[in-house]
This record gives structure tokens, C-alpha cells and sequence, in this order.
């Protein structure tokens, strides 16, 4: 099946929800904690190539509405990828990774289905 990484923070509800979801699936996992480990520009370079930087950058939360106006405006990637970089909290929860497989948030079905175990 590949490495299982789980990346985000530890204290985050829906991280809580997904990790609780692994266990009881008994998914071996890696958690990365962004808080205490951080995240390389080179991984979220690659995310942001997978993905695109809108699906990663949460600009629904906090940490993002409480950046100066500037720093939102004119966003591409290479800004969304600095300010993931500076301020994991800014990057949607769950990251869960297999391989070059990336899913991003957390539902019980997706992860079914990205697990193959019956929902």
C-alpha cells in the first residue's frame, strides 16, 4: 500500500476525526506535525503542482483573514507557497499522503474509498 504520512496540526478537530478514522480502520500511519516539524517549500512546491495552491491554501481560517490586505492580494503560487511556508496554519487539514497520492480534507467516505474499505 505504500507509507501512510498524515500531515497538519495536532490540536485541529478534523485532524482529530481523520486520525481517529485511521485508528480504527488500522491504517499505519506518520503523523507530521506542521507546528513542531514545518514543511519544506519543496513539498509544498509539489503539493501545489498535484493540486494547485487553491485547494491547499485555507482562506477560510483565522491565520489567513488575519494577514494585512497586501499580502492577499495578487495571490499565485509562488505567494501561496510562501505563505504556507511562514504559516502552516495556513494550509488546509488534513494533508494525508500514500505514495504520490494526495488527499486533501477530511470525510470518512473519501477515505473509504482512497482505502478501499467498505462504507
Amino acid at each position: 500500500m505504500g507509507m501512510i504520512t498524515i500531515y497538519g496540526i495536532k490540536n485541529c478537530d478534523t485532524m482529530k476525526k481523520a486520525r481517529d478514522w485511521l485508528n480504527a480502520h488500522k491504517v499505519e500511519y506518520v503523523f507530521h506535525d506542521y507546528k513542531s516539524a514545518g514543511i519544506s517549500q519543496a513539498t509544498l512546491e509539489g503539493w501545489v503542482k498535484q493540486l494547485g495552491w487553491e485547494v491547499l491554501l485555507n482562506r477560510a481560517g483565522t491565520t489567513f483573514k488575519k494577514l494585512p490586505d497586501e499580502r492577499k492580494l495578487g495571490l499565485d503560487t509562488a505567494k501561496a507557497v510562501v505563505l504556507m511556508e511562514e504559516q502552516p496554519s495556513m494550509i488546509k487539514r488534513p494533508v494525508l499522503a500514500r505514495g504520490t497520492e494526495l488527499l486533501v480534507g477530511f470525510k470518512p467516505e473519501t477515505y473509504a474509498a482512497f482505502f478501499g474499505v467498505k462504507w
